[in-house]
């Protein structure tokens, strides 16, 4: 079993270092290049880059709406824009088309360089890879122009800001007038509040929609462990698009009719999460899209499964939300609880044990907000878990320490049936039962370490509040691989080795966490069968390079984890000796 462990996640990290990771590399080298040849011809020509116009295509009721309004990839029109100002979020909206398509996330940076620039999410239609949401009214009355992309609104006031709404309007000059105010919060939720008033002599049916399109196909961590891509919650269920996904689907495009009201569609990367919430008490039908054209881009987008009936001199409203920026935990959470959406959580791909990863992801936070280190925290946690499985591992360690007092009898049964394995084996199944020793007990450390393993691993890995969490010395991010490396004597040296693969530039943490799984190693009772010995002898070597490439808090904790459990071990292994 330990073996077939061993050999699984050897597969895995190899097949991530050498298929994975060269393939990420050519792709993020071919998005670049695609970036620089539209930048290019967009700097020849004197514009921007524009893409063939497409329909913003409904998830539903495209026989009773057509086509929803042409959305173009960039305005037709140049026109002033609203300057977005927020505790957390900088950026403006154009007045033409009201695209929310510049976002910037003020307390992230690309790196730790003090003089890094901030991440820059939601990208400008002028550029070379938008990225931007869209929010509008679909009519089945073609005589009745709706607002596009080119279409320039007035406003009450050129700032957005926490207490301070923009009112918009815009009138169709044929009875209608549009009107739209946006807000925001201290976070990152910008609401949008429309309505539509009437002037005409009868009645007008309208379909609210929103849509969020991503132009280029994002480079990615292309980890299996974590989803990046489009995703949403439909009838309080989680579903995954990848990139690929999206492509391949027939017609580029699934769409999906919830039974229930509510739910929510968007992108997320790794870190951060561009996602529509509609009204959660009505029903809505939501798409995962594909559009065609000379590159990649790809639309997740909801229209309302239920017409709004404008009636004659009446007003019909619609209210939507957009959230844009990090996803922090304890944020999703209240804004599940808060506004009603089922699973917002889900986000954040806490994986196959999420059962674990959340609570975890919340003991560790806490612990932070008590210890004010997250390294520190971990260590905690440490000892919470081994104390939580103290009773387990106590009595799997006193199994261990006999088994290492009665070597002496079972090297002697082996050498007496040395040319007759079966009467060996039925000595050794005597002596055990008779000493009361089950020789399968050493491995219970090891399994109940596995899925507290891997749920540690996705809260290092995947939540934000550990990207750029420092510890102590040269570790400065736990969510990522230790920085040194022993063939510069671990900084010592004034060269870096960045042409070794990840696995070979061995740290000081992962030959630690190595040195001390061979000390854990050296307290248990060699195996009998040899084979199994010589395993068990080249799994610290194994461990050592498999954690080299992962987060070093993981390591961090592996390498503690190994110290607790020697001193636990060396504690009964006494106890056992003074009882002989």
């Amino acid at each position: 079993m330990i073996l077939a462990i061993t050999l699984s996640m050897a597969v895995l990290f190899g097949w991530q270092m050498f298929v994975v990771g060269p393939e990420l590399e050519k792709e993020a080298a071919m998005q670049q290049a695609i970036a620089e040849q539209e930048a290019a011809a967009a700097a020849a020509s004197g514009d921007a880059p524009q893409v063939d116009p497409d329909a913003v295509a409904g998830s539903a009721g495209a026989a009773a709406t057509g086509q929803l309004s042409a959305s173009e990839a960039a305005p037709a029109v140049e026109a002033p824009r609203i300057v977005i100002d927020a505790p957390l979020v900088s950026g403006s909206i154009s007045l033409a088309g009201l695209r929310v398509d510049d976002i910037m996330l003020k307390a992230y940076q690309q790196t730790q360089d003090p003089d890094s620039e901030n991440i820059q999410f939601l990208l400008k239609t002028s550029t070379a890879a938008p990225f931007f949401a869209e929010f509008g009214w679909a009519s089945a009355d073609a005589a009745q122009p709706m607002p596009k992309s080119d279409s320039v609104w007035t406003a009450s006031s050129m700032v957005l800001s926490p207490g301070s709404p923009v009112t918009l309007t815009w009138e169709n000059g044929n009875g209608l007038t549009f009107r739209r105010q946006l807000s925001i919060n201290d976070d990152y939720m910008i609401t949008v509040d429309d309505s539509v008033e009437s002037a005409l002599s009868a009645p007008l049916t309208l379909f609210p929609y929103g849509l969020v399109r991503r132009h280029g196909t994002p480079a990615t961590t292309g980890i299996y462990i974590l989803h990046e891509g489009a995703l949403g919650v439909f009838d309080e269920t989680l579903r995954e698009e990848d990139y690929d996904d999206m492509r391949d689907a027939d017609g580029g495009v699934s769409e999906i009719r919830p039974e229930m009201p509510g739910g929510w569609i968007g992108f997320t990367d790794k870190y951060w999460l561009a996602a529509l919430l509609p009204d959660q008490s009505a029903n809505m039908n939501f798409a995962f899209k594909s559009l065609a054209g000379p590159s990649d881009r790809y639309q997740v987008d909801y229209i309302a499964s239920e017409a709004s009936v404008l009636p004659a001199g009446g007003v019909v409203s619609s209210q939507t939300r957009l959230f844009a920026g990090a996803k922090k935990v304890s944020l999703l959470d209240g804004y599940a609880d808060e506004l009603g959406i089922a699973n917002f959580d889900l986000a954040i791909d806490f994986g196959w044990f999420y059962f674990l990863t959340k609570p975890f992801f919340y003991a560790i936070n806490w612990l932070n907000s008590l210890l004010g280190n997250f390294g520190l925290a971990v260590l905690a946690f440490t000892i919470v878990v081994k104390l939580v499985f103290f009773p387990l591992a106590n009595k799997s360690y006193r199994s261990m320490g006999k088994m290492r007092v009665l070597s002496p009898k079972i090297q002697e049964i082996r050498e007496r049936h040395a040319d007759d394995r079966m009467a060996m084996n039925q000595a050794m199944m005597a002596l055990y039962k008779e000493e009361k020793v089950n020789p399968a007990a050493g491995c219970l450390p090891v399994l109940l370490q596995i899925p507290v393993f891997f749920a540690l691993y996705k809260v290092l890995f995947v939540t934000i509040e550990m990207r750029h969490a420092p510890f102590f010395g040269w570790i400065t991010d736990l969510s990522a691989p230790d920085p040194t490396s022993v063939f510069n004597l671990f900084g010592l040296m004034p060269f870096s080795v960045d042409f070794l693969p990840p696995f070979l530039q061995l740290g000081a943490w992962p030959i630690m966490m190595g040195l001390s799984m061979w000390l854990q190693m050296r307290l248990n009772p060699t195996p009998p069968d040899p084979v199994q010995a010589r395993i068990f002898q080249f799994m610290p070597i194994i461990f050592t390079f498999l954690l080299a490439t992962f987060p070093a808090g993981l390591v961090i904790y592996w390498t503690w984890n190994n110290m607790l459990s020697m001193a636990q071990q060396w504690y009964i292994l006494r106890s056992i000796q003074k009882e002989s």
